[in-house]
C-alpha cells in the first residue's frame, strides 16, 4: 500500500516538474484561471441570489400529475394536487405501449418466439389489473373504457401466443379497437389534472396576494420528451400575469427524474435570472450578444452560424497552435 501511495506521489511530483518546465502549459493555465475565478465568483453570487427569488413554485412533472412546491419566506409547501385515480387512468392507457415495447424487437422476425415469455408475463399483470379495476375509484366511464382496453390486450396476446406469431396488422387492429377508450381515459385524466392544479393555484394565489403573485417564478421540470407543451405548463400559464409569464414561467428538461427537484429547479432559476441581468450589463450596446447570453442558445451560437453560412469565413481566421 505504501509503495503504491509513494508511486502516486512521485508521479504527481513528476507532473508538477513537467508543468513548471513547460512555459506554454503555464501560460495557458494562467489564462484559463480567468474563467476558473469567474466560475467560482458566479457560484457565490448565485448562492447569494437564491434567497431573494421569492416566491417560487417548482413543479416536478411526475407520474402523479405533478408535485407542486411553493417556496416563500424560506418555507416549502409540497402538494400533489391531482387525485390518485389520475394515475390509474394513465396506467391503463399505457397498455398498448406496454405490449409494443415487448414485440418491437421482433417486428421483422415475429416467428422467433422470443417475445412469448415476456408477453405472457405482461399478460399476468394485465389480468390482475382487470380483476381489480372495478374496485378502484375511477369514474364509471373510465372503468368501462379501462375494462375494454384490458380485455382487448388479453385477446391480442392470447391470439398471438396461440398462433405462434403476430403481425403489424394484428397489432394495428388491436390499437385501433381501443383508440376511443384510450381517448376517454385521457379526457378523464386531463380533467382531473386541470381541476386539481387549478384549485391549488387558486388557493396559493389568494394566500400570496396579487403583488407577490405577479412576481412569482414557476419552474416546471419534465422529461425532455414532454418539455414542449407540457400539461402542467399549459395549466400554470393560465394563472400567471400575461405580461410576465414568458420570463417567469420556465420549462427545464431532464434526462431522468431528479432526486432533488427543488434543488435542480432553484439552481437553474438562479442561473437564468443572473444571466438575464448580466446580459444587459455586460453587452449593453450589442443586443444580439446580450440575447445569446440570456437565451437558450450558447454565446458562440450566432458566430458559428455566421461561419457555417459563409464558406469563405471558415478560412478567414487561421487556427494556430
Amino acid at each position: 500500500m505504501k509503495r503504491r501511495e509513494q508511486k502516486r506521489i512521485d508521479e504527481h511530483d513528476l507532473d508538477m516538474i513537467a508543468f513548471e518546465s513547460d512555459p506554454l502549459a503555464r501560460s495557458r493555465q494562467a489564462v484559463i484561471a480567468v474563467d476558473t475565478a469567474m466560475q467560482a465568483n458566479y457560484s457565490d453570487m448565485k448562492a447569494a441570489l437564491l434567497p431573494h427569488l421569492d416566491p417560487v413554485i417548482v413543479v416536478n412533472n411526475d407520474a402523479r400529475g405533478g408535485t407542486y412546491t411553493l417556496i416563500t419566506h424560506g418555507r416549502k409547501d409540497s402538494v400533489c394536487p391531482v387525485p390518485g385515480n389520475f394515475e390509474l387512468a394513465k396506467s391503463i392507457s399505457h397498455t398498448p405501449l406496454g405490449i409494443y415495447v415487448i414485440i418491437a424487437r421482433y417486428l421483422k422476425q415475429p416467428d422467433a418466439l422470443g417475445w412469448v415469455p415476456e408477453l405472457r408475463a405482461f399478460r399476468s399483470v394485465i389480468e390482475s389489473a382487470l380483476d381489480n379495476v372495478n374496485n378502484t375509484d375511477l369514474p364509471a366511464n373510465a372503468k368501462a373504457a379501462s375494462i375494454r382496453i384490458l380485455m382487448g390486450a388479453l385477446f391480442f396476446i392470447d391470439t398471438s401466443v396461440r398462433n405462434g406469431r403476430f403481425s403489424i396488422e394484428s397489432f394495428d387492429q388491436f390499437t385501433g379497437s381501443v383508440h376511443d377508450d384510450i381517448a376517454t381515459n385521457m379526457r378523464v385524466a386531463g380533467q382531473m389534472q386541470v381541476d386539481g392544479v387549478s384549485a391549488l393555484l387558486t388557493r396559493w394565489r389568494a394566500q400570496l396576494g396579487e403583488k407577490l403573485w405577479r412576481d412569482l417564478y414557476v419552474v416546471v421540470l419534465s422529461m425532455w420528451t414532454t418539455m414542449v407543451e407540457n400539461q402542467n405548463t399549459i395549466i400554470v400559464r393560465e394563472f400567471m400575469d400575461p405580461k410576465r409569464v414568458d420570463a417567469h414561467l420556465i420549462d427545464i428538461s431532464t434526462a431522468e427524474p431528479p432526486s432533488d427537484p427543488v434543488r435542480v429547479a432553484l439552481d437553474n432559476l438562479g442561473r437564468i435570472v443572473m444571466d438575464n441581468v448580466a446580459a444587459e450589463m455586460v453587452f449593453p450596446t450589442d443586443k444580439a450578444l446580450a440575447d445569446s447570453l440570456k437565451g437558450p442558445q450558447d454565446l458562440l451560437s450566432n458566430v458559428i452560424e455566421e461561419i457555417l453560412a459563409c464558406p469563405h469565413a471558415r478560412r478567414a481566421t487561421p487556427v494556430t497552435s
